[in-house]
């Protein structure tokens, strides 16, 4: 009989937080937190934005508030849990992904198709319960990221980016439907097209930084299939793009006018850089980590620039 003194018992009281960490950051893992960080933000914005041009009143509409804000962040979880358990046979191929919960079987396969189908469906519900077209464009979103991007696109074509950027765009959709769900403004809209825009720069950066990876695991990303140079072109194509659509927002008012040009023109210089940089490598970890920054900055001042109208 073995006889379990007091310092064993504290040893395996310690285990239980320690294992419920673990878990913990599994399933954080698994629904790729960062991702749903972000995209909340931007569906916050919609929200905010739409509450600001209609003169809504924020604690009248709070219940909605809550509800898409809640729903998109259960949808956006879902849909990454979902890509995890489709792409857990590549993921060990790709330094970047091999240490996903899915890919190592930390959790099963089967573990995570069902919290990616339950996170979804209850993000829907939630989303359903702030206005049927919130819930529609979170619908539109889950199906592009899911079925054309995961499992088509991705393994398929080197437009997998572009058109997966469809699912990345739609979160300031969703937050404005849940306000005013006609969409007559414009300006949920052009967010959406500020979103779509930025998305390819940012991950074909990230698709030159681990462009071996890629070529390993089989994904037809631009770098891997059509070179560094077309790469490098069709970035400088977008964020060219970008800058003046990012100024359909200018009745926002002079501040975001002024940082949307500071921040768009340098993004295009960094990205017009890349012709001549010698180090590519090092370029492209410039260009993703800028993209983070830019996309972080706009949707913030597009907020701040309200308390200035």
């Amino acid at each position: 009989m073995k006889i379990i003194g007091p310092n064993d018992q504290a040893m395996e009281a310690g285990n239980v937080p320690s294992a419920w960490s673990r878990l913990v950051r599994d399933v954080l893992t698994t629904v790729k937190i960062g991702i749903v960080n972000s995209n909340l933000m931007t569906a916050f914005t919609g929200v905010w934005l739409a509450l600001y041009m209609t003169q809504e009143d924020f604690w009248t509409d709070a219940v909605s508030v809550l509800f898409v804000l809640i729903g998109t962040a259960l949808v956006i979880a879902g849909g990454c849990s979902l890509n995890n358990f489709i792409d857990r046979d590549i993921d060990p191929l790709m330094e970047r992904t091999h240490e996903r919960p899915s890919a190592t079987g930390k959790l099963r396969g089967k573990t995570v198709l069902i919290m990616g189908l339950t996170l979804s469906v209850t993000g829907l519900l939630a989303l359903l319960a702030a206005s049927v077209t919130a819930a529609a464009f979170g619908l539109l979103g889950l199906l592009v990221y899911v079925l054309v991007y995961t499992m088509w696109l991705k393994r398929s074509h080197s437009m997998n980016t572009v058109i997966g950027s469809v699912a990345g765009a739609v979160p300031p959709l969703i937050g404005w439907a849940a306000i005013d769900p006609s969409l007559n403004s414009p300006i949920p809209w052009v967010l959406f097209l500020i979103l779509f825009l930025w998305q390819p720069p940012h991950f074909l950066a990230l698709a030159m930084k681990r462009v071996e990876e890629y070529r390993r695991a089989g994904i037809p990303m631009l770098p891997v299939v059509a070179g560094f140079e077309i790469t490098k072109r069709q970035m400088i194509f977008y964020v060219s793009v970008l800058v003046p659509v990012s100024l359909l927002l200018y009745s926002l008012g002079l501040v975001y006018v002024i940082c949307a040009l500071a921040l768009g023109f340098t993004w295009l210089g960094i990205a017009i850089y890349g012709l001549v940089a010698k180090d590519t490598m090092k370029w492209a970890k410039m260009m993703f980590v800028f993209s983070l920054n830019y996309m972080t900055l706009l949707f913030i001042i597009m907020i701040v620039s309200t308390f200035f109208n």
